[in-house]
Protein backbone atom coordinates (compact mmCIF):
# COMPACT_ATOMS: atom_id res chain seq x y z
CA UNK A 1 0.00 0.00 0.00
CA UNK A 2 2.79 2.35 1.18
CA UNK A 3 3.88 1.68 -3.40
CA UNK A 4 0.52 3.12 -4.07
CA UNK A 5 0.76 6.04 -2.16
CA UNK A 6 4.37 7.10 -3.40
CA UNK A 7 3.52 6.48 -6.48
CA UNK A 8 -0.24 8.42 -6.47
CA UNK A 9 1.55 11.07 -5.06
CA UNK A 10 4.43 11.17 -7.62
CA UNK A 11 1.58 11.40 -10.24
CA UNK A 12 -0.70 13.71 -8.51
CA UNK A 13 2.59 15.89 -8.51
CA UNK A 14 3.33 15.84 -11.73
CA UNK A 15 0.50 16.49 -13.28
CA UNK A 16 -0.14 19.64 -11.30
CA UNK A 17 2.86 20.78 -13.29
CA UNK A 18 0.86 20.85 -16.32
CA UNK A 19 -2.13 23.48 -17.66
CA UNK A 20 -5.35 22.83 -16.84
CA UNK A 21 -7.06 21.28 -19.72
CA UNK A 22 -9.36 22.89 -22.49
CA UNK A 23 -11.95 22.00 -24.47
CA UNK A 24 -11.32 20.83 -27.88
CA UNK A 25 -9.16 23.52 -30.21
CA UNK A 26 -7.56 22.91 -33.82
CA UNK A 27 -4.36 22.89 -32.00
CA UNK A 28 -5.12 20.76 -28.52
CA UNK A 29 -6.37 17.98 -29.81
CA UNK A 30 -7.40 15.64 -27.57
CA UNK A 31 -8.54 11.90 -25.91
CA UNK A 32 -9.89 9.92 -22.97
CA UNK A 33 -8.95 6.49 -21.87
CA UNK A 34 -11.02 4.51 -19.33
CA UNK A 35 -9.06 2.48 -17.10
CA UNK A 36 -10.27 -0.02 -15.01
CA UNK A 37 -8.99 -3.19 -12.67
CA UNK A 38 -10.20 -5.84 -10.55
CA UNK A 39 -6.95 -7.95 -9.63
CA UNK A 40 -4.14 -7.55 -7.64
CA UNK A 41 -3.23 -4.21 -6.19
CA UNK A 42 -6.29 -2.38 -7.90
CA UNK A 43 -5.19 1.04 -7.22
CA UNK A 44 -1.54 0.36 -8.05
CA UNK A 45 -2.22 -1.36 -11.29
CA UNK A 46 -4.78 2.02 -12.66
CA UNK A 47 -1.60 3.80 -11.89
CA UNK A 48 1.26 2.13 -13.49
CA UNK A 49 -0.87 2.03 -16.58
CA UNK A 50 -0.95 5.79 -16.16
CA UNK A 51 2.80 5.89 -15.60
CA UNK A 52 3.46 3.65 -18.80
CA UNK A 53 1.07 5.75 -20.72
CA UNK A 54 3.56 8.61 -20.20
CA UNK A 55 6.21 6.51 -20.94
CA UNK A 56 4.55 5.35 -24.42
CA UNK A 57 4.38 9.22 -25.42
CA UNK A 58 1.31 10.00 -24.60
CA UNK A 59 0.74 13.26 -22.43
CA UNK A 60 -1.57 12.34 -19.55
CA UNK A 61 -3.21 15.95 -18.45
CA UNK A 62 -5.67 15.44 -15.96
CA UNK A 63 -7.21 12.26 -13.84
CA UNK A 64 -10.29 11.78 -12.67
CA UNK A 65 -10.89 10.12 -9.03
CA UNK A 66 -11.14 6.22 -8.43
CA UNK A 67 -13.98 5.00 -8.13
CA UNK A 68 -14.85 1.31 -6.80
CA UNK A 69 -17.26 -0.43 -9.00
CA UNK A 70 -19.61 -3.64 -9.24
CA UNK A 71 -19.19 -5.68 -12.35
CA UNK A 72 -21.46 -5.71 -15.42
CA UNK A 73 -22.67 -8.40 -17.62
CA UNK A 74 -20.39 -10.94 -16.10
CA UNK A 75 -20.83 -10.36 -12.25
CA UNK A 76 -19.31 -12.55 -10.64
CA UNK A 77 -15.95 -10.98 -10.56
CA UNK A 78 -14.38 -8.87 -8.03
CA UNK A 79 -15.58 -5.22 -7.15
CA UNK A 80 -13.55 -2.63 -10.12
CA UNK A 81 -11.28 0.33 -9.52
CA UNK A 82 -12.31 2.81 -11.91
CA UNK A 83 -11.17 5.91 -13.74
CA UNK A 84 -10.42 8.29 -17.05
CA UNK A 85 -7.60 9.72 -18.49
CA UNK A 86 -7.42 13.22 -20.51
CA UNK A 87 -4.68 12.87 -22.56
CA UNK A 88 -3.23 15.97 -24.89
CA UNK A 89 -0.96 16.59 -27.51
CA UNK A 90 0.55 18.02 -30.47
CA UNK A 91 -0.49 16.15 -32.10
CA UNK A 92 -2.00 12.69 -30.83
CA UNK A 93 -0.97 9.66 -32.52
CA UNK A 94 -3.63 8.46 -34.91
CA UNK A 95 -7.07 6.43 -32.89
CA UNK A 96 -4.95 3.64 -34.38
CA UNK A 97 -1.81 4.03 -33.17
CA UNK A 98 -3.06 5.49 -29.72
CA UNK A 99 -5.42 1.65 -29.68
CA UNK A 100 -2.52 -0.68 -30.35
CA UNK A 101 -0.54 1.65 -27.79
CA UNK A 102 -2.83 1.21 -25.17
CA UNK A 103 -3.29 -3.24 -26.07
CA UNK A 104 0.71 -3.08 -25.79
CA UNK A 105 0.66 -1.32 -22.52
CA UNK A 106 -2.04 -4.37 -21.31
CA UNK A 107 -0.35 -6.49 -22.34
CA UNK A 108 2.89 -5.48 -20.95
CA UNK A 109 1.06 -5.04 -17.57
CA UNK A 110 0.10 -9.01 -17.28
CA UNK A 111 -3.44 -8.65 -18.92
CA UNK A 112 -4.53 -11.94 -21.23
CA UNK A 113 -8.08 -12.31 -22.89
CA UNK A 114 -9.05 -15.71 -21.81
CA UNK A 115 -12.61 -14.46 -20.77
CA UNK A 116 -14.78 -12.40 -22.35
CA UNK A 117 -15.34 -9.32 -19.96
CA UNK A 118 -14.01 -11.08 -17.20
CA UNK A 119 -11.59 -10.15 -14.15
CA UNK A 120 -8.69 -7.97 -15.49
CA UNK A 121 -4.95 -6.91 -14.05
CA UNK A 122 -5.82 -3.83 -16.46
CA UNK A 123 -8.62 -2.54 -18.66
CA UNK A 124 -7.73 0.28 -21.20
CA UNK A 125 -10.23 1.67 -23.43
CA UNK A 126 -10.14 4.85 -26.23
CA UNK A 127 -13.44 6.06 -25.07
CA UNK A 128 -13.13 9.39 -27.00
CA UNK A 129 -10.79 10.79 -29.32
CA UNK A 130 -11.94 14.69 -29.99
CA UNK A 131 -14.92 14.68 -32.02
CA UNK A 132 -13.49 11.77 -34.14
CA UNK A 133 -15.93 9.32 -35.53
CA UNK A 134 -14.89 5.31 -36.49
CA UNK A 135 -16.26 1.59 -37.28
CA UNK A 136 -14.07 -0.75 -38.32
CA UNK A 137 -13.24 -3.93 -36.36
CA UNK A 138 -10.34 -2.91 -34.73
CA UNK A 139 -11.36 0.30 -34.02
CA UNK A 140 -15.26 2.66 -32.68
CA UNK A 141 -15.59 5.58 -31.85
CA UNK A 142 -16.86 6.72 -29.62
CA UNK A 143 -16.63 3.84 -27.48
CA UNK A 144 -19.81 1.99 -28.19
CA UNK A 145 -20.93 1.43 -24.61
CA UNK A 146 -19.62 4.84 -23.35
CA UNK A 147 -23.41 6.17 -23.09
CA UNK A 148 -24.91 2.63 -21.24
CA UNK A 149 -22.03 2.92 -18.13
CA UNK A 150 -22.12 4.11 -15.04
CA UNK A 151 -18.65 3.21 -14.42
CA UNK A 152 -17.70 5.08 -17.43
CA UNK A 153 -20.07 8.04 -17.02
CA UNK A 154 -18.73 8.94 -13.87
CA UNK A 155 -15.25 10.09 -13.97
CA UNK A 156 -15.91 11.31 -17.98
CA UNK A 157 -18.36 13.77 -16.20
CA UNK A 158 -15.60 14.87 -13.37
CA UNK A 159 -13.24 15.75 -16.31
CA UNK A 160 -15.79 17.19 -19.06
CA UNK A 161 -19.25 17.29 -18.19
CA UNK A 162 -20.34 19.57 -20.81
CA UNK A 163 -19.06 17.75 -23.59
CA UNK A 164 -20.92 16.57 -26.22
CA UNK A 165 -20.77 12.76 -27.14
CA UNK A 166 -20.30 13.26 -31.00
CA UNK A 167 -23.44 11.01 -32.09
CA UNK A 168 -25.47 11.64 -29.43
CA UNK A 169 -25.44 14.94 -29.29
CA UNK A 170 -25.85 15.09 -25.43
CA UNK A 171 -23.42 16.43 -22.63
CA UNK A 172 -22.16 13.58 -20.75
CA UNK A 173 -23.78 15.25 -17.43
CA UNK A 174 -27.21 14.86 -19.09
CA UNK A 175 -26.64 11.11 -20.17
CA UNK A 176 -25.47 10.35 -17.00
CA UNK A 177 -28.64 11.66 -15.48
CA UNK A 178 -30.46 9.48 -17.56
CA UNK A 179 -28.35 6.39 -17.59
CA UNK A 180 -30.43 3.22 -17.10
CA UNK A 181 -27.24 1.66 -16.08
CA UNK A 182 -27.73 0.88 -11.83
CA UNK A 183 -24.99 -0.89 -10.98
CA UNK A 184 -22.90 0.32 -8.02
CA UNK A 185 -20.22 3.32 -8.82
CA UNK A 186 -18.63 4.57 -5.42
CA UNK A 187 -15.61 7.30 -4.88
CA UNK A 188 -13.11 4.99 -3.52
CA UNK A 189 -11.60 6.59 -0.12
CA UNK A 190 -8.39 5.71 0.20
CA UNK A 191 -7.20 5.36 3.73
CA UNK A 192 -6.07 8.86 5.95
CA UNK A 193 -2.74 9.07 4.76
CA UNK A 194 -3.40 9.22 1.01
CA UNK A 195 -5.83 12.36 2.52
CA UNK A 196 -2.91 13.67 4.83
CA UNK A 197 -0.23 13.71 1.64
CA UNK A 198 -2.55 15.52 -0.88
CA UNK A 199 -3.19 18.00 1.74
CA UNK A 200 0.36 18.58 2.36
CA UNK A 201 1.21 18.87 -1.40
CA UNK A 202 -1.80 21.22 -1.72
CA UNK A 203 -0.72 23.22 0.95
CA UNK A 204 2.90 23.04 -0.46
CA UNK A 205 1.79 24.73 -4.36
Amino acid sequence: MAFTFAFYLFTFAFLLMTPDSKLQTPDFPFAYVGLGSNLGDRSGNLLLAVRSMMNAGLRVVRLSSIYETAPVDVIEQPMFFNMVAELKTRPLPSPEEMLARLLRIEFALGRRRQQPRGARIIDLDLLLYGDALSETEFLTLPHPRLHLRRFALTPLVELAPDYLHPTLHRTFRNLLADVADDASVRLWQPKKQMSDVESDVSEKR
